[in-house]
């Protein structure tokens, strides 16, 4: 039994793929295996460091229940924050581009949280700036996943044992998505300690491309925590390539994710072919019924 529902964020499970693989990767000794990061209580990897940034605020006494919580998100970090500031007793406040799916807005406004759009012309970028505008004029406390040690810190000591333990000490390949670079930072950090030679791979949709939770920063906007992940490489994924493998993971692997989770699973699939007896991990960030507005998964 848990003594609360936030006790429950982590320790998801890996899982093997079995059938979209092929009999090529099976000859050649390879195994791609996924981490069910929407199993979290949120749906989604967010929930790790949304309670990781609650905590550490609180432990360095920066907040206390009652106060107000900013943060400026595409959807998964709000909905994430949402539940654990409900859950801790702090109000939120969310800053999201209005071109991001209904149902992540009314997640958030489910949980109670405030929900400020802005423009799609303004983007991420938009509601980063104003977060901060909002906490200069005294209407709350940004946490800033992009710069807050906390959020890399969650994987560091959780996603990444998880990993290791899970696969068996065995990982030779680490593939994740790239949005605010968390769960890339944390993990590559502790992933490498164990093993210098385990290869660390960062998705990045390619230039047009319009991937929910992954994207390209311009220099300005990069998150500051980006600087102490240990990347060996960096590879695109077009996002009609992304949306195709999210419905074929669905409907050949049973695995509802979002296009993010599917387009790292691509990047996996493409790198196994020219490997041998390697084991390939990638994380599978949400769930699909965050996309079920979107044309993602069509009637």
């Amino acid at each position: 039994m848990f003594d609360e529902l936030i006790n429950t964020v982590g320790n998801t499970p890996l899982v093997k793929l079995t059938k979209i693989t092929g009999s090529e990767n099976l000859t050649k000794g390879n195994i791609i295996l996924a981490k069910l990061e929407g199993n979290n209580p949120a749906g989604s990897v967010k929930d790790r460091a949304a309670v990781s940034m609650i905590s550490g605020a609180e432990k360095r006494g920066e907040i206390k229940p009652g106060d107000t919580l900013i943060e400026a998100t595409s959807g998964n970090t709000g909905i994430a924050l949402a539940m654990a500031a409900k859950m801790k007793g702090y109000n939120i406040r969310l800053i999201m581009p209005e071109n991001l799916s209904v149902e992540r807005r009314q997640v958030m406004r489910a949980f109670g949280a405030e929900l400020i759009l802005v423009s799609q012309s303004q983007g991420m970028e938009g509601a980063r700036d104003l977060a901060k505008k909002l906490e200069k004029e005294g209407k709350g406390l940004v946490l800033d996943q992009f710069a807050n040690d906390d959020n890399w810190i969650a994987h560091y000591t959780g996603t990444g044992p998880e990993i290791w333990r899970d696969s068996n000490n065995m990982v030779t390949h680490f593939i994740s998505a790239m949005g605010t670079t968390g769960t890339i930072t944390g993990v590559s950090r502790y992933l490498k300690e164990q093993n210098q030679s385990i290869n660390i791979i960062g998705v990045q949709p390619t230039d047009g491309s319009q991937i929910p939770g992954i994207r390209k920063w311009e220099p300005q906007y990069i998150p500051a925590i980006r600087s102490k992940a240990i990347i060996d490489q960096i590879e695109e994924v077009d996002q009609k390539e992304a949306e195709s493998m999210a419905r074929k993971l669905a409907e050949v692997e049973g695995i509802f994710c979002g296009p993010s989770a599917a387009g790292a699973f691509a990047v996996a699939l493409r790198l196994s072919r020219k490997l041998e007896n390697a084991k390939l991990v990638f994380i599978v960030c949400d769930r699909g019924d965050r996309y079920l507005s979107t044309n993602l998964f069509p009637d």
